[in-house]
C-alpha cells in the first residue's frame, strides 16, 4: 500500500495515510472525508556517496592521506 500526503479542506490539517487502490481517507484531526491528495516528491534517505574517480576517494583525489 502506498502513502500519500493530504490536506483537509475543513481544517487545512496535512497528514499523511496508509491507502489501499480505490480507498480514500478521513481527516484524522476533524473528521471530515473532504481531503485532497498532494503531489508529493520522492526523497532517499541514506549516506552521501563518494564519487569514484579512477580509484575512488582513496585515489589521492580526496586528500585522505593514501
Amino acid at each position: 500500500m502506498p502513502i500519500y500526503e493530504f490536506v483537509c479542506m475543513q481544517c487545512e490539517s496535512h497528514f499523511e495515510e496508509l491507502v489501499r487502490l480505490g480507498e480514500s481517507a478521513d481527516c484524522p484531526d476533524c473528521g471530515s472525508a473532504d481531503v485532497r491528495k498532494q503531489l508529493s516528491v520522492f526523497a532517499a534517505h541514506g549516506p552521501p556517496e563518494q564519487p569514484s574517480f579512477g580509484g575512488g576517494c582513496c585515489g589521492g583525489s580526496c586528500g585522505c592521506g593514501h
